[in-house]
């Protein structure tokens, strides 16, 4: 019988993360305050890294996240990438020139955390020495950080 059911199941995923999906769609939280439930999605020092490659990148294949200076572990990584693609935050689409390869993207729901993202890089502003990108970045966003947010997050889709 168990041969049969994974016969059955495994020949309508194409990745590891349809099995995950499907079978695991109940997240569980540990309280019903709306900062530890976001937390629980998005809130580790990797996941927001991920995010962050993917809002200035706009799309990443899995080298590509290990190239950052951060030098995530590729077994965090995957963990990281399966999470926020469980919870919505990002989608895996085939790379048009290798079938070896995926490239993410943020989905709707990952595009929303643009305006988180740019908090903080304002607040890393005020307390800490920022590359010259990112200074200019900000620069622009100061200026009329609503035409910022919505330029960008139209770019992103």
């Amino acid at each position: 019988m168990l041969a049969f059911c994974k016969y059955k199941y495994i020949n309508n995923f194409h990745f590891a993360s349809d099995f995950i999906n499907y079978f695991m769609t109940d997240i569980k939280k540990r309280s019903e305050c709306p900062i530890s439930s976001s937390l629980d999605i998005w809130g580790d020092k990797w996941s927001l890294l991920i995010v962050r490659d993917l809002m200035f990148a706009k799309q990443c294949t899995y080298g590509d996240f290990l190239k950052s200076g951060e030098k995530i572990a590729t077994n965090i990584l995957a963990s990281r990438l399966q999470m926020l693609e469980t919870n919505g935050v990002i989608t895996k689409q085939d790379h048009p020139e290798s079938k070896a390869k995926v490239l993410y993207k943020l989905t709707q729901k990952g595009v929303d955390l643009l305006p988180l993202m740019i908090e903080i890089n304002l607040w890393a502003d005020k307390y800490f020495t920022l590359p010259k990108e990112s200074k200019e970045m900000l620069k622009e966003v100061r200026k009329d950080k609503e035409a910022f947010l919505r330029e960008k997050a139209a770019a992103l889709l």
